[in-house]
């Protein structure tokens, strides 16, 4: 029985270390040739597993770019960021959310870019991964606005409707690469123009 329960994690262990491979393959793809279309063949051959082993582990095309889309937020402190918004004071949990999606963009800025790019040429596949990252975020900053207008932040007349919008267009990554890459801002320039612009245009 011990044997047997060894040999299982063994299987385990191994199964996780070919699904990283993978996913650190399909980042090194996508930053060493952004331009070159990214076939499963093509990351298979860099990942150093056969082409039905992809298939395998994630389902299919799509599947490996939802993969992609989650590994993205878990190492790019996804977890961190939504603890932070969740602070009790509404105003903090803004400045914490804000901050959190800027360094999450930054820490893998040129994965996301090529991401971002490439889903509009691939709607089947990244496209529906970014399209389900893009859904995630809304849904955040509606619940953020939501809290802003429950604790009476924002300015008089404002709704947590035209609030959402306002956080939806200051935490794409388009307003954050126009910042980061086409201004040559830092990471913590950036998120403090963000921040202040969300603070200044919603809040009272």
């Amino acid at each position: 029985m011990a044997t047997r329960k060894y040999e299982q994690r063994l299987r385990a262990e191994s199964a996780q270390e070919t699904r990283r491979r993978i996913l650190d393959a399909v980042y090194e793809q996508l930053r060493e040739a952004p331009s070159t279309p990214l076939s499963v063949d093509r990351i298979a051959r860099a990942a150093r597993v056969a082409r039905p082993t992809v298939y395998l582990v994630f389902g299919s095309r799509a599947g490996l770019f939802d993969a992609v889309g989650a590994d993205l937020l878990q190492r790019g402190g996804f977890a961190s960021m939504i603890e932070r918004s969740a602070h009790p004071d509404a105003r903090e949990g803004l400045r914490g959310g804000v901050r959190g999606v800027v360094e999450m963009y930054a820490a893998h800025r040129d994965v996301l870019r090529v991401l971002s790019s490439m889903a509009l040429l691939d709607s089947a596949a990244v496209g529906g991964a970014v399209g389900r990252l893009e859904q995630g975020r809304a849904a955040g900053m509606a619940h953020l606005a939501g809290r802003l207008a429950e604790q009476d932040l924002l300015r008089p007349g404002l709704t947590a409707e035209h609030a959402a919008d306002v956080l939806w267009l200051l935490t794409a990554f388009d307003s954050f690469d126009l910042l980061y890459t086409g201004r040559g801002a830092s990471a913590d320039a950036t998120a403090d123009l963000l921040v202040t612009t969300a603070e200044r245009t919603l809040c009272a």
